[in-house]
This record gives C-alpha cells, structure tokens and sequence, in this order.
C-alpha cells in the first residue's frame, strides 16, 4: 500500500516520501511485529512508529523485514550517550498496528495479539530479540550441574500469560512466570529441556532473520551440553 511517509533523523522531519509497507503476512512481518510489540513505540495522533535500538542490526533487520530502506537516525538520551532508531509517521500501517493489539503506551496495556498461527514462532523471536534474553551457569549445589534459562520480559503480565499459554499450546512446555517485589517487570521463563525445545522452534532454520548476537549466545550456551539449534 502507497503512503506518504515522514522519516525522522537527529529529531528533524525529513522531507516526505513514497513508502510500501505490505500487510500481507509472511515470516518476515511476524518478525517485525514481534521487535515493535517489544521494542518499540507508537505515538497518537501523529501515527509515529518508533524503534530504538543500541544495534544496528536490530533496525538494518527491521527495515529488511518490512520492505523499507528508512534512515537510521541516532537519539540522545539526555546523558551524553546515544543510540539508533528507526522512526516513520505512516497512518494505514500504525493502524494495522493498533488493529493487532499495539497501543501507544503499551508497556503495561500490552495483551493478547492477533497473529497467525502458523507465525507465531517467527513472532516470538521478534519479541526474543526485542526484549528476551538467555543465560547459564554452574550450579554449585550440584556437580556438573549446567543450567541455563530462556526469558521473555514484559510490564504487562497479561502479556506474558497470554504468551505462556500460546506456547503450551503448541509445544507443552510450562515455563514460569516471575516478578520482583518492587519493580514492575516480569520475566517469563523456560529451563534447561524446555528452554531447547522452545528455542529449536523459534530457530527453524538458518536461515531465519534474528539478531545475531543473541543466537551466537545461545551457540556458546548449547554447545556447553553438546546440543545446537
């Protein structure tokens, strides 16, 4: 679909120009709502979508995803450092957006999202890559005890539940929901067994797009228990 588009770099509007964003699903669009429904921001009434990022990759992946070749700007934080975003006011994409289940502010009102079934993992490494994390350790009380965890991190906990239950339902793996007494973050996690077979479902091939720091790790972790994506 033909739209006028207003990019943003270093805060200016730059001038307008003519951009497709399909809406058509395919892996790659399901990738790309999973990095905004983490990762990024939608402002009303001026139908901005925002990414911001510390990696590069993270917006070159969005663009690729979205068919885009929107300028990478830089944003200050207001304490000497700065860091990439891709912004865009487009008015028939934001409300597709919004039509899925984003809103603006949506850090706490994040809930239920309509995605296709047959995307969902694709969705997931999205919000994986957006904002997931893994780790591992040795765990001392046990020897050679190596444990290593898959987290989803979210200010919504409808978010995460409805996350939860989207992955029992296709792969009957529990995972745990937690939440830190005075912060307004919750973690939903997988171990060890469950962590491999989440992520083996999200990597389903080489090939698929992600943020390749993130996969790196999860070589190191996997390899450490001889066991790969």
């Amino acid at each position: 679909m033909l739209e006028v588009c207003y990019t943003y770099t270093m805060g200016k509007m730059r001038r307008p120009s003519r951009l497709v964003i399909s809406q058509t699903w395919t892996p790659e669009l399901a990738y790309a709502i999973g990095l905004i429904a983490t990762d990024g921001c939608l402002s009303y009434p001026w139908y901005l979508v925002d990414l911001t990022s510390k990696d590069r990759e993270q917006l070159e992946n969005l663009n690729r995803c979205l068919g885009t070749s929107i300028t990478i700007g830089s944003k200050s934080n207001g304490k000497g450092k700065w860091c990439l975003r891709i912004q865009f006011k487009n008015k028939t994409f934001y409300e597709f957006l919004v039509s899925l289940g984003l809103t603006p502010k949506k850090s706490k009102t994040l809930g239920v999202l309509k995605i296709p079934p047959n995307l969902f993992w694709d969705f997931l490494r999205g919000s994986y890559d957006g904002d997931g994390c893994s780790y591992a350790y040795w765990d001392k009380r046990w020897r050679s005890s190596f444990m290593f965890y898959t987290c989803f991190v979210s200010a919504s906990k409808i978010h995460l539940d409805w996350l939860r239950s989207e992955i029992f339902k296709r792969i009957k793996v529990l995972g745990h929901i937690t939440h830190a007494e005075g912060y307004s973050i919750y973690q939903l996690k997988y171990a060890k067994s469950d962590s491999l077979k989440l992520l083996r479902k999200m990597y389903y091939s080489k090939r698929v797009v992600c943020l390749s720091r993130k996969r790196l790790k999860l070589d190191k972790i996997l390899g450490t228990v001889g066991e790969k994506l």
